[in-house]
């Protein structure tokens, strides 16, 4: 199966643009074309029991938010053997996103630049299909903010939006560090993120209370990094997702990135620096915050190391781009065998293993 995606389909939807290739993944996916390439059970299992913020994970491994904003292929995706599906970014109202081309490969890389803007159907239309969808696994639900609604409003139209998804998702993630809507970032400051988390915290606690995480930038430093965890640590969030994309294009071998315009980096040119905040969030939190780790997974090692850097669980999107529909089995059953030969008995063991 590998021979037949790097043979014959990676090539033909790499002579498509990024978007368009996405596109027509995505509709693969939702007629089942990746049915030869299922894990027999959906998951793979052989980790024992995972459990994090009160929920039960058949695996460590999710696909990341961006990939299925609109939640129509999440039992597919499942079937590949990710352990959980984050869909989103979801936001209050239905939005366009940013003018294309918004989204572009850089293959020497291994890496992508979107500058996608939170296109999505909305919030109410996303809730009623997760509602209606008879689930194989967990799934959260990233929520943002439109971006016509200025930064000074953010809270009410992030409430707006998770008021809608809240009841139909297995947790809530709050994206307050995608690099493509105009001045979201600022709400990782310390006045902005603690009023924005006091509020859905209230609100979540009237609903039946869910799991809450926060989405976290690489681009942060080090002081702001610890601000973050201390406001996150005393709202009562349930984990931190580290990293999203960054605005940094530093090393590329692509030659010429510039021309692709602004817009958020992944894949492995980010593995280090989300690596270098999962440690920080981790040593901040002296591992009291489970940990989702984020950016450059391509392998089994790379799956370990940020577990052994902090992580409780870990995402991916840019690796399966790039690696194909036995991605994600291919890295769980390549993590069940490292922690074996490790000495591992259970995942809990690694956690943090690199810092002690």
């Amino acid at each position: 199966m590998p021979f037949l995606w790097e043979k014959l389909i990676r090539p033909a939807l790499f002579r498509l643009d990024a978007e368009t290739a996405h596109e027509v993944g995505m509709a693969a996916l939702r007629n089942g074309a990746a049915r030869p390439f299922y894990t027999r059970d959906g998951s793979p299992t052989r980790f024992g029991p995972i459990e994090r913020f009160g929920i039960k994970f058949d695996n460590p491994l999710g696909i990341a938010a961006g990939f299925d904003k609109n939640a129509v292929a999440v039992n597919q995706l499942s079937r590949l053997g990710f352990g959980f599906v984050e869909v989103g970014t979801v936001t209050y109202r239905p939005q366009p996103g940013n003018p294309k081309p918004r989204l572009f490969r850089l293959p020497k890389d291994e890496a992508l630049i979107n500058r996608l803007g939170f296109n999505n159907d909305g919030a109410e239309i996303i809730a009623g299909r997760l509602k209606d969808l008879r689930r194989r696994g967990v799934v959260g639900v990233n929520i943002g903010k439109n971006k016509d609604v200025p930064i000074e409003e953010a809270t009410e139209n992030y409430l707006a939006a998770f008021e809608l998804v809240q009841p139909v998702a297995d947790y809530v993630a709050v994206n307050i560090s995608s690099p493509n809507t105009p001045g979201l970032r600022r709400l990782q400051g310390p006045e902005s993120l603690a009023g924005l988390l006091s509020a859905l915290q209230q609100r979540n606690r009237e609903l039946a209370e869910k799991p809450l995480l926060v989405k976290i930038a690489p681009d942060l430093g080090e002081a702001e990094i610890e601000s973050a965890v201390g406001i996150c640590l005393e709202h009562g969030v349930a984990g931190i997702i580290a990293t999203n994309t960054t605005v940094s294009r530093q090393g590329l071998r692509t030659a010429g990135a510039a021309r692709f315009g602004e817009g958020g980096l992944s894949g492995r040119p980010l593995f280090e620096r989300s690596t270098e905040v999962v440690a920080a969030v981790y040593r901040y939190s002296k591992g009291r915050i489970p940990i989702i780790g984020v950016g450059g997974i391509f392998s089994a090692d790379d799956a370990f190391e940020k577990i052994a850097a902090g992580a409780s669980l870990i995402q991916s999107y840019t690796g399966f781009v790039y690696g194909g529909p036995s991605f994600a089995s291919t890295v769980v059953e390549g993590l069940a065998r490292i922690l074996e030969q490790r000495g591992f008995s259970t995942l809990d063991e690694a956690v943090g293993s690199a810092d002690r």
